[in-house]
């Protein structure tokens, strides 16, 4: 957790408990102002991301097997 995300949630402790509504849909707001599609990853998404690009394993799940001439 970076620091600015422990001091905003210090800062949602303090409120009383019938502002949190309040302060939880204005940060909603924000986050969907941001990425409205939700595509955007976090740093450690972005990392969890390189690192499964870059490990050499692939999920058979991902695998389309009745077509499987095009990974040759």
């Amino acid at each position: 957790m970076s620091e600015k995300v422990a001091e905003a949630t210090r800062m949602l402790s303090m409120l009383p408990e019938q502002e949190l509504d309040f302060a939880c849909e204005m940060i909603r707001k924000i986050l969907i102002a941001w990425d409205p599609d939700y595509v955007k990853v976090t740093p450690e998404e972005a990392a969890a991301i390189e690192h499964a690009e870059n490990s050499g394993w692939t999920n058979a799940k991902d695998i389309d097997w009745d077509n499987i001439e095009k990974y040759a």
